[in-house]
């Protein structure tokens, strides 16, 4: 009769074999790129570009090696007082309504989004946009992420 301690450590590793690994899981905040990160100020809608290296990021084709996000709206801010809360606020908010609207239900898995936005320098300087950029949670892209509609 096999002991009781080893019947249950032979049950717990069996059980391992059908647990999925566990893939880390990127996070990109706000504070991830911001207006005076080298290199946004030139991606337009839809473009794909780089994560910060260097300090910088660059646009890239969706499809080529090394694209990470992409750009799916531009958000643009009424004037009032720099207020990077409620700014940050406000973007995550209208970032992921149009995330959701991109990316119904099921067809956002392996999907996340983060803001990018001004800061209190591009701010005084009359910069009133928020960019909405999406990105794979686990690894680059191999194409747009845009739904084709």
């Amino acid at each position: 009769m096999p002991r009781p301690l080893a019947l249950i450590v032979g049950v717990l590793a069996l059980g391992t074999l059908f647990v999925p690994p566990h893939e880390p899981r990127a996070a990109k905040g706000d504070a991830f790129l911001d207006a005076q990160t080298p290199g946004v100020l030139t991606i337009e809608p839809g473009e794909c570009f780089t994560d910060p290296a260097g300090g910088h990021v660059r646009y890239i084709p969706c499809d080529e090696r090394g694209a990470a996000n992409q750009a799916y709206g531009f958000v643009h801010v009424a004037d009032g007082p720099w207020d990077r809360t409620a700014l940050a606020a406000h973007a995550w908010r209208v970032c992921g309504t149009g995330f959701a609207r991109q990316w119904p239900g099921g067809r956002a898995t392996g999907l996340a989004y983060y803001p990018v936005l001004p800061t209190a320098a591009t701010w005084a300087g009359g910069d009133r946009d928020i960019m909405c950029a999406a990105y794979r949670t686990d690894g680059p892209l191999t194409g747009s992420l845009l739904p084709r509609h």
